[in-house]
């Protein structure tokens, strides 16, 4: 787990630029720029969440842990299955995406 990307998270929550749930982020998928998915989403959702990521260009992150371990990286005390970050800059997407993979 990145420390990039639990940076992002916790300044998009502070910020109130992140969507939390996996029903939130599809739709909310046009303004999102980053999608962090937890290992937790059921196939359906996670073929829903790709196939909105596909249409409209957003990049995903395939989070290697539970939605218990995305909850306790955003700084929350409850699970997070998916997160869509509205408002990051293209670099730190880029940074994030290299450091996880």
């Amino acid at each position: 787990m990145g420390k990039l990307l639990e940076k992002a998270l916790k300044d998009a929550l502070s910020d109130n630029k992140c969507v939390l749930g996996a029903k939130q982020v599809v739709q909310s998928i046009k303004n999102a720029k980053l999608v962090v998915i937890s290992k937790s989403l059921s196939d359906s959702e996670l073929e829903q969440i790709q196939k909105s990521t596909n249409d409209g260009k957003v990049s995903t992150l395939n989070f290697d842990g539970t939605s218990v371990a995305l909850g306790k990286l955003c700084g929350l005390q409850f699970r997070v299955s998916a997160a869509s970050l509205t408002s990051i800059a293209d670099s730190n997407i880029k940074a994030i995406l290299k450091e996880e993979s």
